[in-house]
């Protein structure tokens, strides 16, 4: 543990974090953990499912939870519990509100992101902003985005900002795997955690929410999914009741009226000027009473001019979300591919679209537009405004063979027929597919 992380209690608003139970846990800072481990993921022979190996355990566990819910707070002590007991060595990450609230009930310490040296609009809260800011966690740090040549005379003895200058997200660089407990709301927040990242930790979740159309797991079943996740690769392939959905990831860069790259608002962070979104990237006309009008194009070609309330780019997994909602088609999270979904579009020959894995879409704002800007929304979240003659560009990330790079990993457990696949019971029983009118169950 770094010198410094060593029995650094993190403080909120001046407030002692200790509680006056026997157990007096600690929250520690994450820096003090060591470095993540990377998984390798193998295709398997007899699915379109990966498996997963471990070079060494995973020790640092994210464990994300559906806030406001007692059950599930109960369930987060339980777990961390159970692992920390059964694994020791296992280390418990949790997010800074989390941390505060809930380190009093474990015997553990906790680590979290420490406190801002400084005022920020992101003190100790669940941000919801689709990316952790690095201004918060590295108020003293210049981004590459930031560093103009033309201004080096004015800051002499100042050199250009290096690769090993850019910020680091630590819970990009401490997290091993995540576990949700929560509804799909819960897995999409764990993913807009490393929506910058381009290896997101392996995702174990478990269906505690409303819906629960991504959980894998019940609750009742956190011990054995976890210990078949941890051992993954230690034993033959072929009796791994484990396996791997990598969901395609979205890719998004905004850019101005030349071609050049936005910063400001947009920003950059770890060196990736592009955001990537699980479910959908969406533009609308917010508050504006106006209709928007936006080009599309497909690659270099121009597709059509759309005057609607918006547009939705989703992934085959946001297939079954606001794309949807809006009319859109339904695609298996296997079949690589793009939607593009008009929202209230005024022409009713507009309809949805479903592209290639290798298709580039353009959404400009056309200068035409009546409103002053779009705005651009990241799995549901405001990611900034859009003015006209700038574009948003967006294509499918690619999924590296082994390394991890890219997708978002999520367990799926095979401990019965037809498990590999709970996405067409997912369809009838939680989505009602072709319901019937009238009719009950």
């Amino acid at each position: 543990m770094h010198p410094t992380a060593r029995g650094l209690r993190l403080n909120r608003c001046s407030k002692r974090l200790f509680s006056s139970t026997s157990y007096r846990a600690e929250v520690l800072s994450i820096h003090g953990l060591q470095d993540r481990v990377h998984p390798s993921y193998t295709k398997c022979n007899d699915s379109k499912l990966q498996s997963l190996r471990w070079k060494e355990e995973p020790r640092n566990v994210m464990i994300i939870k559906k806030p406001g819910v007692e059950a599930v707070g109960d369930a987060l002590v339980e777990f961390a519990k159970h692992i920390t007991t059964t694994y020791p060595g296992t280390n418990i990450i949790l997010e800074p509100t989390v941390a505060a609230n809930f380190h009093h009930r474990l015997p553990y310490p906790v680590y979290t992101l420490p406190p801002s040296s400084r005022s920020t609009p992101f003190p100790f809260t669940q941000s919801t902003y689709p990316r952790t800011p690095h201004h918060y966690l590295h108020p003293n740090t210049r981004s590459l985005a930031s560093f103009n040549p033309e201004h080096s005379r004015e800051e002499e003895g100042k050199e250009a900002p290096t690769s090993s200058d850019i910020p680091i997200n630590p819970f990009h660089q401490k997290t091993d795997l995540l576990v949700t407990l929560g509804g799909d709301g819960t897995i999409l927040h764990a993913a807009s955690l490393f929506s910058t990242s381009r290896a997101v930790p392996p995702i174990l979740s478990f269906a505690m929410g409303t819906l629960g159309f991504l959980g894998e797991f019940k609750w009742s079943e956190y011990a054995s999914a976890f210990a078949a996740l941890r051992t993954s690769g230690a034993a033959d392939e072929s009796t791994s009741n484990i396996r791997i959905l990598r969901r395609n990831r979205l890719k998004a860069g905004v850019f101005g009226v030349n071609g050049e790259r936005i910063g400001g608002e947009w920003g950059e962070y770890e060196g990736i000027e592009d955001v990537h979104a699980m479910n959908e990237i969406s533009l609308h006309r917010g508050r504006n009473p106006h209709l928007a009008i936006l080009e599309i194009f497909i690659g270099p070609y121009f597709l059509t001019e759309a005057v609607a309330d918006g547009i939705i780019a989703s992934t085959p997994t946001g297939s079954t979300a606001y794309s949807l909602s809006s009319g859109g088609s339904i695609l298996h999270p296997s079949v690589p591919s793009l939607l593009l979904t008009p929202i209230c579009p005024r022409s009713l020959s507009f309809r949805p679209l479903v592209l290639p894995e290798d298709a580039k879409i353009t959404l400009k704002l056309s200068e035409r537009n009546r409103g002053r800007e779009v705005e651009v929304s990241v799995d549901g979240r405001r990611w900034g405004g859009l003015g006209p003659g700038q574009e948003v560009r967006v294509w499918l990330e690619e999924l590296a063979a082994e390394s991890g790079n890219g997708g978002i990993p999520c367990v799926k457990g095979l401990s019965g027929p037809g498990a590999e696949d709970g996405w067409v019971g997912g369809l009838n029983g939680l989505l009602k597919f072709n319901y019937p009118f009238g009719e009950e169950e």
